[in-house]
């Protein structure tokens, strides 16, 4: 039987597969394969650690999708997706890591059986979860099909987020702000960095007390990233035993998550008094985060708000070269973005409302960094909505 216990609506997911179809139809696809764990559970609610072997959900124009993966998975997405039982099929554990054989064999019959062979099958091929071994077995197993780059296709799908989604997108935000504010409460020279992410973890996993007792934080899709000092330069450094030292900047890039779905948010903490160049940047970053908000409107695109934030920057010297942020949404590791918009002076993308963003201009210097960031929703009509509300500014801590 269906899960009894789904995210989201029945009429949510079929929203949700009717937007893939007709993008299928578009790209003149017969039957679809989705690796990416974050696409299978957004058509199907499939919730499991299991990416790490060869999994995903073939999608039909005419019969519900088929989740496919190890058997020991499979009670996994009997317990999660929307179809029935019958939807679900699993290949054996021989199959797992093997040198002899490889999953995608069975998913070439599984395609034979249901009549696909020698027709157009789509397939992320830019993807983490997707290897060009994989691609090789397809090709070997189904030599009549056309294989054809569907990267991206359900992704660009998942762009404007539904009301359901929205919700889930503000709880995730309620985590964000407990994280930051037990960062500010907490840190202090001498603090060991790991000492820190411990708690920045108990945060987000707790969760908030809304009232409901349903707001409990999932675990995010990036790690808690907070280097200091000259190690600020350098945007993805995690964490060691180090401390926080007086006279240091840390930036902190965390995101609260609830039910997969993502609210990043970066604030940046000095010990002691900042140099006065930080605080130079940090006017002119706040007066570009500023500006680029207004320009997130409906009909404006995402290279407007890349061009309003770079003027302020401009102005003050700082030649910021990286793009300014990307959509945010439903996510698996390793990443929280959605891989389709990002927002850059080369990306005439329309913005609807619906969207939702990571706006995430880092300044990333040669020996100093510096994060303040928000996550946005695109309203429908004004400028956008800032998720989280805390204030847009470098913290200062004596």
């Amino acid at each position: 039987m269906p899960a009894s216990q789904l995210p989201f609506s029945s009429s949510e997911y079929q929203r949700r597969l009717n937007k893939v179809r007709s993008a299928m139809a578009a790209a003149d696809i017969d039957v679809l394969f989705v690796e990416d764990p974050s696409n299978m559970a957004w058509l199907t609610g499939y919730d499991g650690w299991s990416f790490y072997v060869h999994q995903g959900v073939l999608v039909f124009h005419d019969e519900d999708p088929v989740w496919w993966g190890r058997n020991q998975d499979a009670n996994g997405a009997v317990r999660t997706c929307w179809m029935t039982d019958d939807r679900v099929a699993r290949y054996p554990d021989h199959y797992v890591q093997s040198v002899h054989c490889h999953p995608m064999e069975t998913l070439a019959a599984l395609i034979r059986e249901r009549g696909y062979a020698t027709k157009r099958l789509g397939l992320e091929l830019e993807n983490y979860y997707f290897s060009a071994k994989a691609y090789l077995v397809l090709q070997s197993e189904l030599p009549d099909a056309d294989l054809v780059d569907a990267t991206a296709l359900v992704n660009w799908q998942r762009a404007v987020k539904s009301d359901e989604e929205i919700v889930f997108m503000r709880r995730a935000a309620r985590i964000s702000e407990r994280i930051v504010d037990g960062i500010l409460e907490r840190i202090e020279p001498g603090m060991k960095k790991n000492d820190m992410v411990a708690q920045i973890h108990a945060d987000a996993v707790r969760g908030m007390d809304d009232g409901t007792g349903d707001l409990w934080g999932d675990y995010p899709a990036i790690v808690p990233l907070l280097p200091s000092g000259s190690d600020a330069a350098a945007p993805h450094l995690t964490w060691d035993g180090r401390t926080f030292e007086t006279g240091t900047a840390t930036f902190f890039e965390i995101a609260g998550c609830y039910r997969r779905y993502h609210a990043p948010f970066c604030r940046t903490v000095f010990l002691g008094t900042p140099p006065q160049y930080m605080k130079d940047a940090e006017a002119a970053l706040v007066e570009g985060l500023s500006a680029g908000l207004e320009a997130a409107r409906p009909g404006n695109t995402a290279a407007d708000i890349a061009r309003a934030l770079g003027a302020p920057l401009a102005r003050a010297g700082i030649d910021r070269a990286a793009r300014a942020g990307y959509p945010i949404g439903l996510s698996y590791p390793p990443d929280w973005g959605e891989r389709t918009i990002s927002i850059r002076v080369e990306d005439d993308t329309v913005l609807e409302p619906g969207m939702t963003f990571h706006f995430m201009p880092g300044l990333w210097m040669n020996d100093w960094g510096l994060e303040i960031t928000e996550s946005i929703l695109i309203r429908p009509d004004g400028p956008a909505e800032c998720l989280c509300n805390r204030p847009r500014e470098l913290f200062v801590k004596n």
